[in-house]
C-alpha cells in the first residue's frame, strides 16, 4: 500500500484557507482508513466464501453515570458491528455523538466537548476474539467472554466482556452489561462537577445480529 499521499498531507504546516483546515483533513482520512481496516476482515471473508458472518448496524448501547447530586442516562442506536463465527472474533465501532438522552443541551455538549472530546476522538471501538469454543451456528443459548481492546477517548484497554447470546442459525440476539472506568481511558472531569458525574459509567449493549446472506 502506497503511504505517500497521507505522509505528504500529514508534513503541511497547519493552516487555514477560508474555513479549510488540513488538520480537519487529516483526521478525516485517519478515521476513513480506520474504518476500512476495522470491517476488512470481515468483507474478505464474505467474498472469499470462508466464513459464516453476522453483522448489525442499529446496536442499542446505553449507559448510565450514577453520581451523589446528579444521574445522566444517554443513548445510541446506531452502533455497528459484526461477529465471524467460525474465527470467533468480532469488531464494533460506534459515532460517539450518536449518543441521545442527557438531562439538558448543555450537559450534552460538555459530554461531547469536553468529556469525551470528540472532535479528537470521534469512534469508541471494541475488538477481539470470544474465548469459549462454541458454534454460534446452531440455534441455542450461549453465554461467552470477549476478549479484545476497547478503545473510547483514543486511549485502549483490554478488556474480558460476559455476553449472553440466543441463536436461531440465521439470527444472533446479543446482550451484555459492563463498567467503563474513567481512568482507564484518561477522561478527565473538572473537580466543580465530580459529584454530579461517576468515575464508573454502567453500559448496557443489545443487538439483532443477521447472518450475511439471509433476511
Amino acid at each position: 500500500m502506497n503511504w505517500w499521499p497521507i505522509s505528504k498531507v500529514s508534513c503541511i504546516e497547519k493552516k487555514s484557507i477560508g474555513t479549510f483546515n488540513y488538520e480537519s483533513l487529516i483526521k478525516l482520512i485517519l478515521n476513513k482508513f480506520f474504518f476500512i481496516l476495522f470491517f476488512s476482515f470481515i468483507t474478505q471473508a464474505v467474498v472469499n466464501g470462508q466464513a459464516a458472518i453476522y453483522k448489525t448496524n442499529t446496536c442499542t448501547n446505553n449507559f448510565k453515570s450514577e453520581a451523589p447530586l446528579e444521574v445522566i442516562t444517554a443513548t445510541s442506536r446506531k452502533m455497528e458491528g459484526a461477529i465471524n463465527a467460525d474465527e470467533l472474533t468480532f469488531a464494533f465501532t460506534l459515532q460517539v455523538r450518536s449518543f441521545e438522552g442527557f438531562n439538558n443541551g448543555l450537559q450534552q455538549q460538555h459530554f461531547y466537548e469536553n468529556y469525551l472530546e470528540t472532535d479528537k476522538y470521534p469512534t469508541a471501538t471494541f475488538s477481539g476474539k470470544i474465548i469459549e469454543h462454541v458454534n454460534l451456528k446452531i440455534p441455542g443459548t450461549y453465554t461467552i467472554r470477549a476478549k479484545g481492546q476497547l478503545t473510547i477517548h483514543g486511549r485502549s484497554k483490554e478488556r474480558i466482556i460476559k455476553t449472553d447470546i440466543i441463536s436461531t442459525g440465521d439470527q444472533l440476539k446479543a446482550k451484555s452489561s459492563f463498567i467503563v472506568p474513567l481512568v482507564d481511558h484518561q477522561i478527565e472531569v473538572p473537580r466543580i462537577v465530580n459529584q454530579k458525574i461517576a468515575q464508573e459509567i454502567s453500559v448496557q449493549v443489545q443487538g439483532t445480529f443477521q447472518l450475511e446472506g439471509k433476511s
